[in-house]
């Protein structure tokens, strides 16, 4: 691991020393990460309630620049406005290079005809089986670790060769079971739990940009 994403994690214990007791899981989910990037593949996200909104959160972080500037590569940018010179040079120096994120919370089209039609536990199970592709990466937040629509999509994620992470509280749960990598924030308090889970997907946001966009 890169010295300035390693400097990342050192900089999320020194700020949240309760997460210290986490580090080498999240250290462990950021490799996963990187693997999947590395080989063209990308993360999957989902959770209920805040965790939706956390799904929501992180993916807009890794779409688009975090702290660190990503512009597109040279050569895409010259296509744009081989294209169209004035609309092609706009987007050349407006778009940025994306960590390709899927949040499985956004498509209420899918979601409120599939729990109307099928099986509402069987939600995130659905996206998981039209949107992933082996090698890819599934994000399971849910703070008490068993949220049934989250380890469902995690049994089809482990049936397509999907990597997962879970991210939950201390509690033992089936999440911890059904994860390659479990981060069980020390907190069981619903509220308390999704106050750690913020800075815990922002720290693998940075590590990832540092890993890619930094120098």
């Amino acid at each position: 691991m890169k010295e300035i994403v390693r400097n990342e994690l050192n900089d999320l214990v020194k700020r949240y020393p309760e997460l210290d007791v986490c580090q080498k899981d999240i250290e462990k989910a950021y490799l996963l990460l990187e693997e999947a990037y590395d080989n063209g593949r990308k993360l999957l996200i989902a959770g209920n309630g805040g965790s939706a909104a956390d799904s929501e959160h992180m993916a807009g972080e890794l779409m688009k620049r975090f702290k660190v500037a990503r512009p597109i590569e040279d050569s895409f940018a010259e296509k744009l406005k081989e294209i169209d010179v004035e609309r092609g040079s706009r987007l050349a120096k407006n778009l940025e290079r994306p960590l390709r994120a899927v949040p499985l919370t956004s498509h209420i089209a899918i979601t409120t005809a599939y729990m109307n039609d099928a099986d509402a536990t069987g939600v995130f199970a659905q996206q998981m089986l039209g949107f992933a592709d082996e090698g890819d990466v599934f994000l399971a937040i849910s703070t008490s670790g068993n949220s049934e629509n989250i380890i469902s999509a995690c049994v089809v994620a482990k049936a397509m060769g999907v990597k997962i992470i879970g991210l939950t509280g201390e509690k033992e749960s089936l999440l911890d079971r059904y994860s390659d990598v479990c981060i069980k924030v020390p907190e069981t308090e619903t509220y308390k739990v999704q106050e750690l889970h913020l800075p815990v997907y922002h720290c693998l946001c940075l590590m990832l940009e540092s890993n890619y966009f930094r120098s």
